[in-house]
């Protein structure tokens, strides 16, 4: 175990995305997340895209072979106490995901079942979303999917509440120990998260942040519960701070380009507070 003691961060994460050039989402965002609540990140990039506010212009998938070595790199060094996974693009980027994890069995894994870019580039292949289902979910303590790639996966609409759970429980089946499905594509000024842990169900409810500043927003709440798993919080508490970090975070949000922009990442809540001198 590393000694953390003295250094100011609170845990070691990990994620496994693509790089966006843009800065606003992908391992930029999870890293900036991890930085803003003192945890140390490490990272494995799966693709990388050519983008920035405007949208997606290219993306180059990186070999499996060099997935797996960035992987056995950092967790055979590093006691990584949580990680995530964000863009994985094909079935062979999930099935070499897979392949280390099952060598390494670490265990508070976070999916972030990423799909297509807001602009609206796929970022997945179709086949890739079955083998999400089939091989990667088992690995998981949480999947974090949006409505759009919830219903993806379950293949049927989320209207309301009582579809949402149908839709958790149903992607819980698949092999996941928790679900957040996030509403934040609801139009409603009043947006609900739920999280489906077992059979116990937990609404989070919040006000939507009057911004078009939303880049990168998956990733960020999906690399803030990682960091509060890293950092030894219990899984309902991790995803309530991510919520509420993720409300901080908007509320800074800005336009660095020409299109909407990131969130303002570097925000300190109260549960982090200042690192000691």
């Amino acid at each position: 175990m590393a000694n953390l003691n003295h250094t100011g961060y609170r845990g070691i994460a990990l994620t496994v995305a693509g790089s966006d050039s843009g800065g606003g989402a992908g391992i930029q965002a999870d890293l900036k997340t991890f930085a803003a609540l003192r945890v140390f990140g490490t990272s494995v990039i799966t693709a990388v895209t050519a983008q920035n506010s405007l949208g997606v212009r290219h993306v180059e998938v990186l070999s499996p072979e060099s997935i797996k070595e960035q992987l056995r790199a950092v967790l055979s060094d590093f006691p990584v106490g949580a990680m995530k996974t964000g863009m994985l693009a094909s079935s062979e980027v999930i099935e070499a995901l897979c392949e280390v994890l099952s060598e390494f069995a670490p265990q508070k894994i976070v999916v972030d079942p990423v799909m297509i870019s807001q602009t609206g580039h796929a970022l997945i292949d179709q086949s890739a979303i079955s083998t999400l289902k089939e091989k990667l979910f088992k690995h998981a303590l949480l999947v974090t999917p949006n409505l759009p790639e919830a219903e993806k996966l379950v293949e049927f609409p989320i209207e309301d509440e009582k579809s949402a759970q149908k839709a958790a429980s149903a992607i819980a089946q698949m092999g996941a120990k928790a679900v957040l499905i996030k509403g934040g594509h609801r139009e409603s000024q009043t947006l609900q998260d739920l999280l489906f842990i077992g059979e116990r169900v937990r609404v989070f409810t919040h006000p939507r942040i009057p911004t078009e500043n939303t880049h990168g927003t998956g990733c960020t709440l999906s690399a803030a519960i990682t960091a509060e798993l890293a950092s030894g919080c219990p899984l309902e508490e991790a995803v309530e701070r991510g919520i509420t970090y993720l409300q901080m975070a908007l509320r800074r949000s800005f336009r660095p380009g020409k299109g909407p922009g990131p969130v303002g990442h570097f925000v300190v809540p109260s549960w982090v507070g200042e690192a000691d001198d």
